[in-house]
């Protein structure tokens, strides 16, 4: 199914997502893309939905093409400060600030949302492979914090981020079982199964 290049003709659309919610460690990303109302390539999906390289490709194609776009984050620290739901919406809320033009409504990926400011907003659950400026927010966000946690992997290579990406896989919960927890990680989360981080 075609992705859908708007919801109001008449109205400068901004979409947001994020990327990184669930992950254990490392920041979450977000990203406000504004794209022209006929915008189109044919690989364009959710980010979930396609390999790395076309990812990259498709950031280049978005960065060039897009009328306006910013990509903004959340710590880890501030994660574990306010939640992770409210860190995400921070994040779209700073990437929406960070916009060189200011948008008329925002399309949001997902079924929850603070209002930012005077903007209305519309939810869309999935909507990522549903409209083409969610899609291409969500390429940005997971691209740049693909670049982040790859560094981060650099000088913490036992944990696997520049795979797992901070996800909660076996490999990664085990290596926090045997090297303990970086300043990386959200100790709100639960780390281990048996979370002995909590216990201290």
């Amino acid at each position: 199914m075609a992705l859908k290049s708007y919801l109001n003709i008449d109205l400068t659309e901004a979409g947001c997502d994020e990327a990184g919610r669930g992950c254990l460690s490392g920041p979450v990303f977000a990203a406000a893309v504004i794209l022209p109302k006929d915008f189109y390539h044919p690989l364009l999906n959710d980010s979930k939905q396609i390999s790395e390289p076309i990812r990259y490709e498709l950031r280049s194609v978005i960065e060039k093409e897009a009328l306006a776009w910013a990509v903004a984050d959340v710590s880890n620290n501030e994660i574990d400060e306010i939640n992770i739901l409210k860190a995400s919406f921070l994040a779209m809320h700073k990437a929406i600030g960070n916009l060189q033009m200011k948008p008329q409504f925002l399309l949001i990926d997902g079924n929850r949302f603070t209002a930012y400011h005077d903007i209305p907003h519309k939810c869309i659950i999935k909507g990522d492979a549903k409209f083409a400026s969610i899609a291409a927010a969500s390429i940005l966000a997971k691209t740049y914090r693909d670049d982040y946690m790859n560094k981060l992997h650099i000088d913490y290579p036992y944990y696997g981020w520049n795979q797992n990406k901070g996800y909660g896989t076996a490999s990664h919960r085990a290596a926090i079982e045997k090297h303990g927890i970086t300043i990386h990680h959200r100790r709100s989360f639960k780390l281990v199964e048996w979370d002995l981080f909590h216990q201290q």
